[in-house]
């Protein structure tokens, strides 16, 4: 049995797409997954199962729709993705580095280095970004809530499907790999 991490783009958001946690934990429990776990109200889930990721994923999200009746894309992260997030984050070694700016975009793709043209990043200056595989280091200048840089523009740029978490959250969900 392994543990997977199923992030849903979009749920509980400014009032759409609302789904209660507890009804999404029965939901997957029903499905057969064990050990199902969430975190916090936005879409965070870890469940245990033989699956695949990729099927996991799948399955997860045709649910939603027949029960919820809401189209929700998922991007699934394993424990090593997690952990590269502190090994290859440049901006965590920057020195008094205020991690309430950091944030991590997790794509459906690996990207390449030279994605980060495609981006544009300098139209959000001072907000900076930099790609490792299937993440994107953001640091946002003033706060995520006030930049254009955000989940439907790196969908636009990059054709992917992208959920963007804080430091805060992406530290919390590797502690939870581990319980």
């Amino acid at each position: 049995m392994k543990t997977h991490l199923a992030l849903l783009r979009g749920i509980n958001v400014s009032g759409h797409n609302l789904m209660k946690m507890e009804a999404l934990k029965a939901m997957l429990e029903n499905l057969g997954f064990q050990n199902v776990r969430t975190y916090l109200q936005s879409g965070n889930v870890f469940v245990d199962s033989e699956e695949e990721a990729s099927k996991i994923g799948f399955i997860i999200k045709q649910e939603i729709f027949k029960v919820f009746g809401h189209e929700v894309p998922i991007v699934m992260i394993t424990k090593e993705n997690l952990e590269s997030c502190f090994a290859n984050n440049s901006f965590l070694k920057e020195k008094d580095i205020d991690t309430k700016r950091l944030y991590v975009a997790f794509v459906s793709m690996a990207l390449k280095k030279e994605s980060i043209n495609d981006l544009k990043i300098s139209q959000f200056k001072p907000d900076e970004a930099s790609i490792d595989e299937n993440r994107i280091f953001i640091k946002y200048a003033v706060g995520a809530g006030k930049t254009r840089f955000d989940q439907k523009y790196i969908e636009k740029k990059l054709n992917v499907t992208a959920t963007i978490r804080n430091w805060n959250t992406v530290t919390n969900l590797l502690k939870m790999y581990s319980e």
